[in-house]
């Protein structure tokens, strides 16, 4: 047959193939897709998987690794989206911005997005792990009957100190809010609403969900004022700050400091996490699923392999949080699970405060960081 001949029968064959509708896009992970048979961990079975899952999600807060290896095993990939407070978390899904699968609301989070009706009633026939869960961690008051939710992390918000540059300090609030401090313009503090004012209440005294409008106004001057010393307000790269020297005390959650002073994950030495004696906030972020998920069996396969013990722990050791996976401490690093600014024993644990929702007070606090972000022109 003729070059050209040849080349007159493939043009017309693609001409052909272009006029033909297109086949309907494939519903769900192939095989091949997940590297041959899919492995007991990918759901019983019951529904097909998707191709894909959407996965809303706070800054490196899952072992990339494991997003991969879900891929491998089950043939579906995982995409992540970052948010960087709870408020942007829930704005987004009122939007209907996005179509997620799986978010991962905080405590306080959740009760409202209950109340809203926005999560889904999990099917625990398919996330069979949620029986890993310690017993501190599960039936807490913003899920008390565990319809909604699966414990993903926990931890505390003080603040990490450069031992290096402050080589004498003390375990108070006090080092964040003194207005002489000798460190000014070298702290930062959490780009947090809830997190950012409750800290300023606890220092003054107050609760951490205080609805009183004095109270608030108090935590309000008490933020402008400590304005002229901070450097930054930011929630997803402080870690960086203080790695980099840029600032010494930084408003930080655990995990972010406890990876900050190790050196083999990227930080540095003489970097310290405090539990201020005043107390600080508690929290839990777990695994949800929106009520208008489009895959909603995908997403639930997704948490219960999650919730193996020994993938718990794989993302426990990148992550550096306290796990509520029971299960999982097993495969945990001894000197991990001994850290007392990742596990507090009882009598830290005594001084910590939930957040919780303040219902119509929220406004009020809507009202006082708008204007204490407005006088400080960040």
């Amino acid at each position: 047959m003729s070059n050209k001949l040849t080349y007159l029968l493939v043009l017309l064959a693609l001409v052909l193939a272009a006029c033909q509708p297109a086949a309907p896009a494939a519903e769900t992970g192939s095989e091949a897709e997940a590297g041959g048979e899919l492995s007991d961990r990918c759901g019983d079975g019951s529904e097909p998987l998707a191709e894909k899952i959407y996965f809303y999600n706070w800054v490196e807060y899952i072992d990339p690794a494991v997003k991969d290896m879900f891929q491998e095993e089950c043939g579906v990939e995982v995409v992540e989206t970052n948010f960087d407070s709870n408020e942007t978390l829930l704005a987004t899904l009122q939007a209907g911005g996005a179509d997620y699968d799986v978010i991962v609301p905080s405590d306080y989070m959740v009760q409202l997005m209950i109340d809203e009706g926005m999560l889904m009633e999990l099917d625990f026939n398919i996330i069979s792990n949620i029986s890993n869960m310690d017993d501190l961690n599960v039936n807490q008051y913003f899920d008390p009957e565990q319809k909604y939710t699966v414990p993903y992390f926990w931890g505390t918000s003080g603040f990490a100190v450069d031992t290096n540059v402050v080589t004498e300090y003390e375990s108070s609030w006090s080092m964040m809010f003194d207005p002489n401090s000798p460190y000014c313009g070298q702290i930062s503090m959490l780009d947090d609403q809830r997190e950012t004012i409750g800290a300023a209440l606890m220092y003054l005294g107050y609760s951490l969900n205080s609805t009183d409008a004095a109270e608030l106004e108090e935590a309000k001057n008490l933020l402008i004022e400590q304005s002229k010393c901070v450097k930054a307000y930011d929630s997803q790269t402080n870690d960086d700050l203080i790695i980099s020297g840029e600032t010494v005390l930084g408003h930080i959650w655990t995990g972010d400091a406890i990876l900050a002073g190790l050196p083999d994950y990227g930080g540095r030495d003489g970097i310290f996490y405090v539990i201020p004696e005043e107390g600080c906030v508690i929290w839990q972020d777990n695994l949800a699923i929106p009520v208008n998920a489009p895959n909603a069996y995908t997403a639930s396969v997704f948490i219960n392999y999650l919730n193996y013990p020994e993938i718990a722990a794989q993302n426990v050791e990148l992550v550096g949080y306290g796990t509520p996976n029971e299960a999982a401490k097993e495969f945990i690093d001894p000197e991990m699970l001994a850290d007392e600014g990742i596990y507090p024993p009882p009598e830290v644990e005594a001084r910590l405060q939930w957040l919780e929702d303040v219902g119509d007070a929220l406004q009020l606090y809507d009202r006082i960081w708008t204007e204490f972000k407005a006088s400080t022109g960040s």
